[in-house]
């Protein structure tokens, strides 16, 4: 009997799922709207209903189910703790409430430690055994996957490193403060309110409210100053990040995505020169790749499904590549 497993991405917009065999093939995909602001029995309900759709019809060729939801999460409970774009849900055992209504094991990650997992299994870092995954979005997450196993802590709180504090111009912030999406809006709003010229402003139909990460994006590719100054900030932040991840991690790949990351080539350029420039000695970097995200939209269910075949993470994810290998021969 070939093996299955479900892979479910939870998120504060949609809920995404799918059937997958062992090499991490869809067969079946389908997703809804979650409606979080209906409540948490309503949201569940329409999780389980999604799993229903691409269950097969026989439980016992399922080898699990994988679950990728926002945190803070406790991955060795499968208890959602309390994610900001769910509105309702504190302390939700998801594990444990999945596991009662399929009767297969179920493994809930944090959507970043997730990706991390499908990205070294199907994507960017495939074949490497200490990876490093960052998301630059509306907000900084990433996973960290060491000598092929995903790195949890004791409670599965680890890797945060949106959320490594900084000291800027002497109040204690943080990388994602600083280097998401919204802060770089914000410092661009800031020069623009002081009077600073930018194309930003004609792109924005004069609402400087409006100036977001995206804007920012499309002027960078003009050439527009302001937008080439904050992002030079927010990469070298991200950079100086990184070099304190590769000071104590010693990964072989950084891989970043998320929105901001979609800028492109500058992005990563400034990113790899701070590396380059800050980092403690180059041999933290001259053999070390820093490269963008290869799955998208997928990205979290393909993740879901490494989680299972990983066993949570807890697994080394050879097994799963060895299983990928197979399928190319």
């Amino acid at each position: 009997m070939k093996e299955i497993v479900i892979g479910v991405d939870l998120g504060g917009t949609r809920i995404r799922a799918a059937r997958m065999d062992e090499h991490l093939s869809l067969i079946d995909r389908q997703e809804t709207l979650t409606l979080a602001h209906q409540g948490l029995d309503a949201t569940l309900e329409r999780i389980k209903d999604l799993i229903r759709k691409v269950m097969p019809d026989d439980n016992r060729s399922v080898t699990g189910i994988g679950v990728s939801a926002p945190g803070p999460l406790n991955p060795g409970t499968g208890v959602v703790v309390a994610p900001p774009n769910l509105p309702g849900w504190h302390n939700v055992p998801l594990g444990d409430i999945l596991h009662e209504t399929f009767g297969v094991p179920v493994y809930v990650g944090n959507d970043a430690n997730v990706a991390a997992l499908a990205e070294v299994a199907r994507g960017a870092a495939q074949g490497y055994r200490h990876a490093i995954y960052i998301t630059v979005s509306t907000g900084i997450g990433s996973g960290i996957v060491y000598d092929g196993r995903l790195l949890l802590g004791k409670t599965g709180l680890a890797a945060e490193a949106g959320h490594m504090i900084l000291l800027v111009d002497g109040r204690v912030s943080s990388l994602e403060k600083e280097a998401a999406g919204p802060a770089l809006a914000r410092k661009a709003q800031a020069e623009l309110l002081n009077g600073r010229q930018s194309l930003l402003l004609e792109m924005a139909d004069g609402n400087i409210d409006a100036v977001d990460a995206r804007l920012i994006g499309q002027a960078v590719e003009q050439n527009d100053v302001l937008a080439m100054e904050v992002l030079a900030y927010g990469t070298r932040c991200v950079g100086l990040g990184i070099v304190s991840l590769l000071h104590l991690f010693n990964p072989e790949i950084v891989v970043i995505g998320g929105g901001v990351s979609n800028i492109g080539d500058l992005f990563f350029d400034n990113i790899r020169n701070t590396v380059r420039e800050y980092a403690l000695d180059s041999a933290y970097w001259d053999q070390l790749s820093i490269v963008p995200a290869a799955l998208q939209e997928n990205v979290s269910i393909i993740g879901a499904g490494t989680l299972v075949l990983t066993e949570g993470g807890h697994s080394d994810v050879t097994r799963v590549l060895a299983a990928l290998n197979q399928q190319d021969q």
